[in-house]
């Protein structure tokens, strides 16, 4: 019937729950020191689940994150960790791409926190020099303002990969992002060359209204939901760790799939998960969507 692209899920919490250890602000870039080949082995589970992108685990690898921490100095490294983690799993399963994941500057959901562009531009810029050259595509994720996609896209387009915007929307309100700004403001921004649009780490509930304002776009659109109770206020302050978060008890594998297969009724093409994303829910996801007749690409 249709062709899916079908991401992988939540790196950062599904190392969480795997280790063990207790979480700092630098989570799963702290990891990739401390435990070498966990998050290609999280990476190799997505792609036998079904999935068919491994995004890296870069999200938060920016130097601001890094700067006053143990890992100043070691921004180009991690980078190159992450990107060969994704890598090393992509060639054991002998397919598939690997996406540069991008996250926001300062701290997610925190748009008030975003710098003005001629700050914002060069720093996204720095990232994406580390990633272009080695990864498929770049998802700009957890895009919470349009200033916020605008500088992304500045960022990344000259160096000629394709690039996807990933927006977070309020979690009452789809057709908002957490800026407090109409989605709607964020179509002409995206149309100015992202190769698809996408809503990522907001509750699933929410999505189907985003969705039904992604459509209008003219772009590849899909989505990547979380499985938070609710992105905690001791999670929005200063160096948050991911224990300030609590999964939802209704976050099964197959009614997240419910979810998934009502975006695909409105036209996703690109499906996946966030946070709490498990395997167990991608090859939930697979499974339903081959049954349905979709064929996963």
């Amino acid at each position: 019937m249709t062709d899916i692209t079908l991401l992988d899920g939540g790196m950062g919490q599904e190392l969480v729950h795997r280790v063990g250890d207790k979480p700092t602000p630098l989570w799963s870039t702290q990891i990739m020191i401390d435990h070498p080949g966990m998050v290609a082995g999280v990476h190799a589970d997505f792609f036998a689940a079904g999935a068919t992108i491994a995004t890296a685990n870069s999200y938060a690898v920016h130097l601001d994150r890094l700067a006053r921490t143990d890992m100043e100095g070691r921004f180009a490294d991690l980078h190159a960790m992450a990107v060969a983690e994704a890598q090393a799993a992509r060639a054991g399963n002998g397919s598939g791409l690997v996406a540069g994941a991008i996250g926001p500057l300062g701290a997610s959901y925190r748009p008030d926190l975003h710098p003005s562009v001629d700050v914002a531009v060069p720093l996204f810029v720095e990232v994406a020099a580390q990633l272009a050259g080695e990864c498929d595509l770049l998802i700009g994720e957890t895009v919470a303002s349009v200033d916020h996609a605008r500088d992304m896209l500045a960022a990344t387009l000259p160096f000629g990969k394709p690039v996807w915007i990933a927006l977070t929307v309020d979690d009452t309100d789809g057709t908002r992002l957490r800026s407090g700004e109409p989605l709607a403001d964020a179509i002409p921004v995206v149309q100015n060359g992202a190769a698809a649009v996408l809503i990522n780490c907001s509750t699933p509930e929410v999505i189907p209204a985003a969705l039904d304002i992604l459509k209008d776009a003219g772009l590849p659109f899909g989505a990547y939901a979380n499985g938070f109770e609710k992105i905690s206020d001791g999670f929005l302050e200063e160096a948050p760790t991911v224990d300030a978060l609590n999964m939802r008890r209704d976050f099964t594998p197959e009614l997240y799939a419910d979810h998934v297969m009502r975006w695909v009724d409105q036209g996703a093409t690109i499906v996946g998960g966030c946070c709490e994303v498990s395997p167990a829910h991608i090859a939930k996801i697979a499974e339903r969507l081959r049954a349905a007749g979709h064929q996963i690409v």
